[in-house]
């Protein structure tokens, strides 16, 4: 039975042998490009000529995507809360669902307030206070 076993192995293994080739062809390709995309990442130009326009661009990227990602979270979890508003028969879930939902405004609020506040500030301070 062992023996039998090893020689459907070896018989196994002979015959995977010749196709060895066409199981690499896929590793090869994805490595491939993913050196050519990193070769061309690298060799981008910066869009900024220096680091106040880098950092700039750098923090408008990630506050339009937070902002952008917080107002879906907001507008489905406001949706939840109304929904619970008007259709639960319980007191005591519709004082939830409005203490939750006043919540949510004050955050999406709050965050919104923040990209105002960073435009405000970036216009009173000069970038030449940075400049030594």
């Amino acid at each position: 039975m062992a023996g039998k076993i090893k020689q459907e192995k070896t018989e196994r293994m002979r015959s995977q042998s010749g196709n060895q080739r066409f199981v690499l062809v896929p590793r090869f390709a994805f490595i491939t490009f993913l050196a050519v995309t990193l070769f061309t990442m690298t060799g981008m130009p910066v869009l900024a000529s220096d680091i106040f326009g880098t950092a700039k661009n750098a923090m408008q990227t990630v506050y339009t995507d937070v902002a952008g990602i917080a107002t879906v979270a907001a507008v489905v979890c406001a949706a939840v809360c109304l929904f619970l508003m008007n259709f639960s028969k319980s007191g005591r879930t519709v004082d939830e669902s409005r203490a939750w939902l006043k919540r949510i405004v004050v955050c999406w609020a709050a965050l919104m307030t923040l990209g105002a506040i960073v435009t405000y500030l970036e216009k009173i301070i000069p970038k030449s206070m940075f400049t030594g």
